[in-house]
Protein backbone atom coordinates (compact mmCIF):
# COMPACT_ATOMS: atom_id res chain seq x y z
CA UNK A 1 0.00 0.00 0.00
CA UNK A 2 1.12 3.32 -0.99
CA UNK A 3 1.78 6.08 1.39
CA UNK A 4 0.11 8.57 -1.18
CA UNK A 5 0.75 9.46 -4.68
CA UNK A 6 3.45 12.11 -5.11
CA UNK A 7 3.67 14.13 -8.50
CA UNK A 8 7.28 15.51 -9.01
CA UNK A 9 7.87 18.09 -11.15
CA UNK A 10 11.53 18.29 -12.14
CA UNK A 11 13.44 19.24 -15.41
CA UNK A 12 16.82 17.86 -14.12
CA UNK A 13 16.88 14.04 -14.68
CA UNK A 14 19.23 13.77 -12.01
CA UNK A 15 17.57 15.65 -9.69
CA UNK A 16 14.47 13.40 -10.13
CA UNK A 17 15.90 10.23 -10.25
CA UNK A 18 16.88 10.80 -6.67
CA UNK A 19 13.33 12.04 -5.29
CA UNK A 20 12.01 9.41 -6.82
CA UNK A 21 14.36 6.75 -5.44
CA UNK A 22 13.84 7.99 -2.00
CA UNK A 23 10.24 8.35 -2.10
CA UNK A 24 9.14 4.98 -3.67
CA UNK A 25 11.54 3.41 -1.47
CA UNK A 26 9.64 4.89 1.34
CA UNK A 27 6.87 3.97 0.00
CA UNK A 28 5.16 6.78 -1.94
CA UNK A 29 3.97 6.27 -5.67
CA UNK A 30 5.80 8.70 -7.73
CA UNK A 31 4.06 10.42 -10.68
CA UNK A 32 6.57 12.33 -12.66
CA UNK A 33 6.60 15.63 -14.93
CA UNK A 34 9.40 17.30 -16.79
CA UNK A 35 7.85 20.67 -17.39
CA UNK A 36 5.71 22.76 -16.04
CA UNK A 37 3.06 22.14 -18.92
CA UNK A 38 3.14 18.51 -17.94
CA UNK A 39 2.86 19.02 -14.16
CA UNK A 40 -0.19 21.19 -14.81
CA UNK A 41 -1.64 18.27 -16.66
CA UNK A 42 -0.79 15.49 -14.40
CA UNK A 43 -1.97 17.42 -11.82
CA UNK A 44 -5.38 17.48 -13.19
CA UNK A 45 -5.24 14.19 -14.42
CA UNK A 46 -3.51 11.69 -11.82
CA UNK A 47 -5.00 13.09 -8.65
CA UNK A 48 -1.72 13.38 -6.69
CA UNK A 49 -1.78 13.66 -3.05
CA UNK A 50 0.98 15.97 -2.64
CA UNK A 51 3.19 18.05 -6.03
CA UNK A 52 7.06 18.78 -5.56
CA UNK A 53 7.40 21.91 -8.07
CA UNK A 54 11.19 22.62 -9.22
CA UNK A 55 10.55 26.86 -9.82
CA UNK A 56 13.32 26.73 -12.51
CA UNK A 57 11.36 25.07 -15.10
CA UNK A 58 12.03 24.88 -19.19
CA UNK A 59 8.51 26.63 -20.53
CA UNK A 60 6.49 28.35 -17.87
CA UNK A 61 7.94 28.46 -14.62
CA UNK A 62 7.03 26.42 -11.54
CA UNK A 63 5.02 29.73 -10.22
CA UNK A 64 3.16 29.81 -13.14
CA UNK A 65 2.40 26.10 -13.19
CA UNK A 66 0.80 26.71 -10.03
CA UNK A 67 -1.21 29.55 -10.95
CA UNK A 68 -2.69 27.24 -13.59
CA UNK A 69 -3.22 24.75 -11.53
CA UNK A 70 -5.01 26.52 -8.49
CA UNK A 71 -6.56 28.43 -11.61
CA UNK A 72 -8.51 24.94 -12.76
CA UNK A 73 -9.56 24.71 -9.19
CA UNK A 74 -7.22 22.05 -7.97
CA UNK A 75 -6.52 22.19 -4.06
CA UNK A 76 -3.42 19.87 -3.82
CA UNK A 77 -0.82 20.69 -1.69
CA UNK A 78 1.93 21.86 -4.19
CA UNK A 79 5.66 22.02 -2.35
CA UNK A 80 8.19 24.50 -3.65
CA UNK A 81 11.76 22.83 -4.55
CA UNK A 82 14.61 25.51 -5.30
CA UNK A 83 17.88 25.72 -5.37
CA UNK A 84 16.95 29.26 -4.38
CA UNK A 85 18.03 29.31 -0.82
CA UNK A 86 17.93 33.29 0.78
CA UNK A 87 15.10 34.02 2.88
CA UNK A 88 13.25 36.02 0.69
CA UNK A 89 13.06 33.27 -1.90
CA UNK A 90 11.08 31.27 0.82
CA UNK A 91 8.70 34.28 1.25
CA UNK A 92 8.50 34.56 -2.65
CA UNK A 93 7.18 31.23 -3.02
CA UNK A 94 5.02 31.18 -0.46
CA UNK A 95 3.44 34.94 -1.37
CA UNK A 96 3.30 32.95 -4.78
CA UNK A 97 0.71 30.50 -2.76
CA UNK A 98 3.00 27.57 -2.51
CA UNK A 99 2.02 25.17 0.16
CA UNK A 100 5.21 24.78 1.54
CA UNK A 101 9.33 24.54 0.47
CA UNK A 102 12.19 22.64 0.38
CA UNK A 103 15.71 23.65 -0.93
CA UNK A 104 18.22 22.21 -3.06
CA UNK A 105 20.70 20.12 -2.87
CA UNK A 106 18.02 17.58 -1.15
CA UNK A 107 18.11 16.06 1.81
CA UNK A 108 18.02 12.25 1.06
CA UNK A 109 18.04 11.83 4.60
CA UNK A 110 14.79 14.33 5.25
CA UNK A 111 13.05 14.05 2.27
CA UNK A 112 10.55 11.28 3.00
CA UNK A 113 9.39 12.65 6.06
CA UNK A 114 9.44 15.98 5.07
CA UNK A 115 6.74 14.49 2.65
CA UNK A 116 5.05 12.55 5.32
CA UNK A 117 4.91 16.38 7.12
CA UNK A 118 3.48 17.81 4.25
CA UNK A 119 0.97 15.59 3.92
CA UNK A 120 -0.31 15.23 6.75
CA UNK A 121 -0.19 18.63 7.69
CA UNK A 122 -2.31 19.47 4.11
CA UNK A 123 0.88 20.86 2.85
CA UNK A 124 2.16 24.06 5.07
CA UNK A 125 5.58 24.12 5.92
Amino acid sequence: MSLGRVLVVEDNARNLKLVRDVLTYSGFEVIEATSGEDGVRLAAEAAPDLVLMDLQLPGIDGAEALRRIRTSGNRVPVVAVTAFAMNNDRDRAFEAGFDGYVEKPISVAALSQQVTDFLELGGTT
